[in-house]
């Protein structure tokens, strides 16, 4: 071959590259159309490393207590001290290195609940999916009896039967999520399981272990990621909540739940013990939901094409 012939057929190389960007990259430029998203993608990513590096970047130890300096104000306010930016609780522990601390709980107890829930989820959505019949019915009407309580009612009524504490806690809010993925991983398996490409593994000889889980469960996997997401948002709502009633993290772990249920004789004198473990909560779970509508606009195919 030529030179000149070669040119060519390079340029049809570099533009069948430049055409078919990775996959990668094509995420990214849905996922970045939507602001908010990065937005709270960046603030994720700050209290992520805030969280992993926490013995660096606290102040001051969590169980510090300093009894000369009881309720502090916050540094910006008139009798505060910058040693202690955003003051101290009833007992004098330094509220900034609790948030900073309780970011490392917060975040524990979403992975561990999202991972519990979706790796049980999605092995009972799949079977129920994938067989139907009775084993379908039978697995359907448990969720469904699931789905009728409330779910911090349920997590409560789980933690008092398994006692109060972190990890019951965690097990409790894992078991309250779990029918959600039950029920979009059925879905998802119900619509794929019919179409040819299915079909054409099983013609060919694959079998059942395959198909449910080299055929079918890679191609349902977008929408349970937007639905991880928005679980582990909803988890660490759910562990805040428990921790205020005081079923799950105990006194004196620096969980944000746990903290306001401490704070809350302190409301009208001591306004600062209670915002700024509510303010973290808050930031934090915004943070996850902006998150999980960018991942939805960059996963599903239907908001790609319009």
């Amino acid at each position: 071959m030529t030179a000149i012939e070669s040119k060519p057929a390079e340029a049809v190389v570099k533009a069948k590259a430049t055409t078919h960007p990775s996959a990668l990259s094509e995420f990214w430029f849905y996922f970045s159309r939507n602001k908010g998203a990065v937005i709270g993608l960046v603030i994720f990513l700050v209290i992520l490393v805030v969280a992993v590096f926490a013995p660096f970047v606290a102040p001051h130890s969590p169980s510090q207590q300093n009894r000369e300096l009881l309720l502090l104000p916050p540094a910006f306010q008139q009798g505060g001290n910058w040693s202690f930016v955003l003051g101290t609780d009833a007992v004098g522990r330094d509220i900034l290195s609790r948030l900073i601390y309780g970011a490392r709980f917060s975040l524990f107890i979403g992975l561990v609940v999202v991972t519990l829930s979706v790796i049980s989820g999605v092995l009972i959505g799949l079977v129920a999916g994938y067989f139907r019949g009775k084993v379908d019915t039978v697995i359907m009407r448990v969720m469904d009896i699931i789905l009728a309580f409330p779910s911090l009612l349920l997590a409560l009524v789980l933690v008092a039967v398994l006692g109060p504490g972190l990890l019951n806690a965690m097990i409790a809010i894992s078991l309250v999520n779990q029918p959600h993925f039950v029920r979009l991983t059925r879905a998802s398996v119900m619509t794929e399981r019919t179409k040819e490409y299915v079909i054409g593994s099983q013609v060919a000889g694959a079998g059942t272990l395959r198909l449910m889980f080299k055929t079918i469960l890679p191609n349902c996997l977008a929408p349970l990621i937007v639905q991880a997401t928005l679980a582990f948002s909803a988890a660490i709502l759910d562990a805040a909540a428990l921790g205020f009633l005081g079923m799950g993290a105990q006194p004196p772990t620096p969980e944000w739940g746990t903290m306001l249920a401490e704070a809350r004789e302190f409301i009208q004198r001591a306004w600062w013990v209670v915002t700024f473990p509510g303010l973290a909560i808050l930031i934090t779970v915004l943070a996850i939901n902006l998150m999980g509508d960018g991942l939805r606009d960059a996963l599903d195919p239907k908001l790609k094409r319009s």
